[in-house]
């Protein structure tokens, strides 16, 4: 695979100089667009070999294009707040918006090579964090980013070449650094690694690109004519998704009966039960959340529903029982415009609690299989792929000791109607309803239609469902409470055996 990139490629100064003007100008024109136009991020990987130019030649794309619209990053060893997330959260938090370019050292591929090369793991761990690679960027691309990989090789000779010389080099030898020597000596593991990972994760919508780094004048202008030409591209064909996928109509019942309208909507409970049962799951809830077990987990609780289900109610019930800094609820509403030059994942991920932390979510990343499924806020390519990616986002909170529990409140049609006309009846109530409300009713059937598809496809067993009946909201609440309460003791009794 690095055969070509060890050959001794090289550009005479004299050629190099001819070229360099022109090539600065069109990377200028084309960033300038990118920012105009605003419809995509730039996402470049930096990784190979220690001394192959890495560093230097971003150094002289910033000097080429304008550094005002480029964030360079670099991801060292984790932090204590970095730890305490799952590990995709520090590089989401970090992606660029739409418009702008964002180069990472140091990045998820970096990661998984130093850990294999290093023994912390095995095979099946690189195997598994390849394919969490491959997640990654298939779902950022399909949500528009241009994503650019750029692997800096050098033979191992030509490494040994260059430490030697810089050795001998009173005035250079400070450009070794101890991760220069260490991978030295870890070389060829490092290379047959890289070529593994290389070979999996190198797609058409995210190809890698190899680059030999002995001669700068080469290394430069080739960085530098792929990134132009990527650029130049994208801008031109303006790149939907990779995968338009099966847009045709999901399961359907052919009988009437349909997952919400299986539910018992007469379940309730009298006054006198409910305040015994709420007290009760309360103090429970409070106890697991100041149990030490709780240092190993977050818990993450996601509340969607039909209009006037309760959710706020029974919030508020969960909240009640705990201590306001061990909480955080976030309301989701429809997305700002810093937001929508994100992929729609990561306003939910920068929010992902700390181990021993609690988020409630007022609607969730649910939203797109939902709301913009119903009402064509998104194409169908759009939310059918997001049944995956949803579940892959799930899997990568559980892996990371985060205890999801996700709720539907359900009322039917005649309930909802009768809280409708109360709101308005009500002065501090009618704040609650909307126009939007009313004409949501119009689509009942095409959002029960749409939580059916969405509990099909994304209940698991990781993270799964509970459907409440929220008819008698004293039900609900004690209900709700009391699942919370079941997930945390079952995540505490499995993380001890």
């Amino acid at each position: 695979m690095f055969e070509s990139a060890e050959i001794g490629h090289s550009i005479d100064k004299e050629a190099y100089d001819a070229e360099v003007p022109a090539l600065r100008e069109a990377l200028l024109e084309a960033q300038y667009e990118l920012k105009q136009q605003a419809r995509f991020p730039v996402i470049v990987l930096i990784n190979g070999i220690e001394g192959a130019g890495k560093g230097e030649t971003v150094k002289l794309l910033n000097e080429w294009m304008d550094p005002r619209m480029i964030d360079v990053l670099t991801f060292d060893q984790q932090t204590d707040e970095e730890l305490a997330r799952p590990p995709a959260w520090r590089y989401w938090r970090a992606l660029p918006p739409k418009g702008r370019m964002g180069v990472f050292f140091g990045n998820w591929y970096s990661q998984m090579l130093q850990g294999r090369v290093h023994g912390v793991f095995k095979d099946a761990v690189l195997d598994q964090a390849i394919t969490g690679a491959e997640r990654l960027e298939e779902m950022l691309c399909d949500e528009g980013a241009l994503i650019i990989k750029f692997w800096f090789h050098l033979s191992k000779k030509q490494m040994k070449a260059r430490l030697k010389s810089l050795k001998d080099d009173p005035l250079h030898s400070w450009k070794i650094s101890p991760l220069d020597w260490q991978q030295s000596q870890t070389y060829d593991r490092f290379v047959r690694f890289g070529e593994r990972v290389l070979r999996r994760t190198s797609r058409d919508y995210a190809p890698w690109h190899i680059i030999e780094g002995v001669d700068p004048n080469y290394r430069s202008l080739a960085v530098g004519r792929i990134l132009l030409e990527s650029l130049q591209a994208a801008l031109a064909h303006n790149p939907k998704g990779k995968h338009q996928g099966n847009v045709a109509p999901l399961g359907r019942s052919i009988d009437d009966r349909s997952l919400l309208g299986a539910l018992d909507m007469t379940l309730r409970l009298d006054k006198a039960d409910y305040q015994e049962q709420l007290i009760t799951e309360q103090a429970r809830l409070a106890g697991l959340l100041r149990d030490k077990r709780m240092r190993r987990h977050a818990l993450v609780a996601v509340f969607e529903g039909n209009d006037a289900a309760g959710k706020g109610g029974a919030i508020r019930r969960v909240a009640a029982a705990l201590d306001p800094r061990q909480y955080r609820i976030v309301p989701i509403a429809a997305p700002t415009e810093e937001e929508r030059a994100q992929p729609y994942l990561w306003r939910f991920w920068r929010h992902i609690p700390a181990r021993g932390k609690f988020t409630i979510f007022d609607r969730s990343w649910y939203g797109r299989v939902l709301v913009e499924r119903v009402e064509g806020f998104c194409s169908p390519a759009d939310w059918m792929r997001a049944y995956s990616e949803i579940n892959d986002f799930e899997e990568q909170l559980v892996d990371a000791g985060v205890v999801v529990v996700k709720f539907w409140l359900a009322i039917d049609q005649q309930t909802q109607l009768e809280r409708f006309e109360e709101r308005e009846q009500i002065p501090f109530k009618r704040y609650k309803i909307t126009e939007d409300d009313w004409r949501n009713r119009d689509k009942w059937d095409e959002y029960s239609q749409a939580v059916g598809d969405m509990v099909d496809r994304t209940s698991s067993e990781i993270a799964p469902w509970t459907l409440v009946e929220a008819n008698d909201k004293r039900w609900a609440r004690v209900k709700v409470v009391r699942t919370i309460n079941q997930a945390l003791e079952a995540a505490f009794a499995k993380h001890k055996k």
